[in-house]
């Protein structure tokens, strides 16, 4: 089990970031090579402790002691297969997940857990670069066929299983390119594009098809599809921003976060000479202090913004693991990324209570700051209630605010109501244990079905649909699949 020891001889380590003056001046990753030698020494300190609760921190059941091993013992190849072997991407997941495997790391109830999310991601940039990601093509295939709707990584994970299975599989996709959220809200300092594009590539010579610009319900019809397709995957992801619907919404200036964030990234794709939606010379403020306002603020740092402020109307949480959160659970604790260490003022415990109009060049009502108020979080049920403190009330002043506070689920209108499927009591569409809906041959996996989640369960569910799908189709399967449950 790696060095029984190396738990107690080496530190954790993370690569460096590249320096803010240099890295605010593209939009390349951040972060510098990390050297072999260091990530095998990172991997040494992998524990022989007997219950690697990391496995039920990473939804994809990922082994991750393994693969530790072997990259300690410098066989990064066999690394490589292992990693694979429950994680059809882990180029994007050692990127862009949280990483609730650390969380959960035995070494982490009295130390720093195991860099398990930078080793994983060493392992996958190396299998591309060695040349040990060449497709995997059928043995053989059904003259079945199964439509992917959604290019995401629910969708695409399942696709390349059910592609591999022998299945004709075509993912449909609405947007230009292939990749769904990954390709145009994920910002390319913390993924480029390369990376998805080389994923694509290897599905492309597997055999699955794909179809951009082709939006299912309005190009074709949901009755349309199904009797096109043997099965149907829905994997549309959950795509309905949170409003904030206070006076003054109507202003010029406010703009859901994916509006800022996609013609950002199409900018670097080459689309755009700029972004109609520009942070350049102006006051910024997110409003939400998750990973998308994250995303907001470093794009918003390299637009060249005069300020930018985050809100958040949650209290700001401690700096180390709360006692409500104890190991293994995720844990509630105060957390800096990359682009809060680029600059930004964070404020917690705020709300909004109106937008301040000005006047803008076109003479119709523009943003020019908000009015908010500190406020006190009451109740512990799981539904706290946020209390104004009188008194408290000042104005920001803001030339351009991304609303940042997540999402309400998928669209309904179009295809889902086209289709006929049941939706559950938060707005998502209802699916049984085997992720069918209620419309035969009609399945669902990701955020269409779970509601706003991470990308590791968006890849656990899209493996575990295509074992269901292909069940379905062939009365049995061979796919591997992680045990996720279907509901929260």
């Amino acid at each position: 089990m790696a060095d029984q020891t190396g738990f107690l001889k080496y530190s954790r380590e993370l690569p460096r970031r590249r320096p803010v003056e240099v890295r605010i001046q593209d939009w390349r990753e951040v972060y510098e090579d990390f050297p072999p030698d260091h990530a095998r020494t990172q991997a040494a300190r992998c524990m022989d402790c007997g219950i690697p609760f990391c496995h039920n921190g990473c939804p994809l059941g990922n082994l991750i002691p393994e693969w530790n091993d072997l990259v300690y013992r410098d066989d990064w190849q066999e690394a490589a297969e292992r990693l694979h072997a429950t994680n059809n991407f882990p180029e994007f997941t050692g990127r862009l997940c949280p990483a609730p495997c650390e969380a959960a790391c035995v070494l982490g109830i009295n130390a720093d857990p195991v860099t398990i999310k930078q080793v994983e991601v060493e392992i996958a940039d190396r299998a591309w670069t060695e040349g040990w990601t060449a497709p995997q093509l059928p043995a053989e295939r059904t003259g079945r066929s199964v439509a992917v709707v959604g290019s995401g990584p629910a969708g695409l994970a399942a696709a390349q299983q059910l592609t591999r299975a022998g299945h004709d599989v075509t993912v449909f996709e609405r947007d230009d390119r292939i990749g769904g959220l990954l390709r145009y809200g994920i910002p390319e300092f913390k993924m480029e594009k390369r990376v998805l594009d080389q994923r694509i590539e290897q599905m492309r010579a597997e055999g699955t098809g794909f179809l951009p610009s082709y939006e299912v319900g309005r190009d074709i019809s949901g009755d349309e599809l199904r009797t096109a397709y043997d099965a149907v995957l829905l994997a549309g992801g959950a795509t309905v921003p949170r409003d904030l619907p206070v006076p003054g919404r109507e202003l010029t200036g406010i703009y859901p976060a994916m509006d800022y964030l996609v013609p950002a990234n199409r900018v670097q794709e080459g689309d755009l000479a700029e972004s109609p939606i520009s942070a350049a010379g102006r006051d910024v403020v997110i409003i939400g202090g998750g990973d998308t306002g994250a995303d907001c603020l470093g794009t918003a740092h390299r637009q060249r913004a005069r300020s930018v402020t985050q809100l958040e109307i949650l209290p700001r949480p401690p700096a180390h693991r709360a006692e409500t959160t104890p190991w293994p659970t995720w844990p509630l604790m105060y957390r800096t990324t990359s682009a809060h260490e680029e600059g930004g003022e964070r404020v917690f415990a705020v709300n909004t209570v109106r937008f301040v109009p000005g006047d803008s060049p076109t003479g119709s009502g523009a943003v020019a700051g908000l009015v908010l108020v500190a406020v006190e979080q009451q109740g512990s049920d799981g539904r706290p209630t946020f209390v104004p403190i009188e008194g408290t009330q000042h104005e920001l002043p803001a030339q351009l605010v991304l609303l940042a506070m997540g999402f309400l689920g998928p669209q309904r209108t179009g295809l889902l109501e086209q289709l006929g499927v049941a939706l559950d009591a938060r707005g998502n569409v209802a699916r049984s244990a085997e992720w069918a809906t209620n419309v035969p041959g009609v399945f669902v996996a990701g955020d269409m079905g779970r509601g706003q989640s991470l990308i590791v369960w968006a890849i656990a569910e899209g493996r575990a649909a295509a074992a269901a799908v292909d069940r379905y189709l062939e009365a049995e399967t061979a796919l591997p699949a992680p045990i996720v449950p279907t509901s929260r």
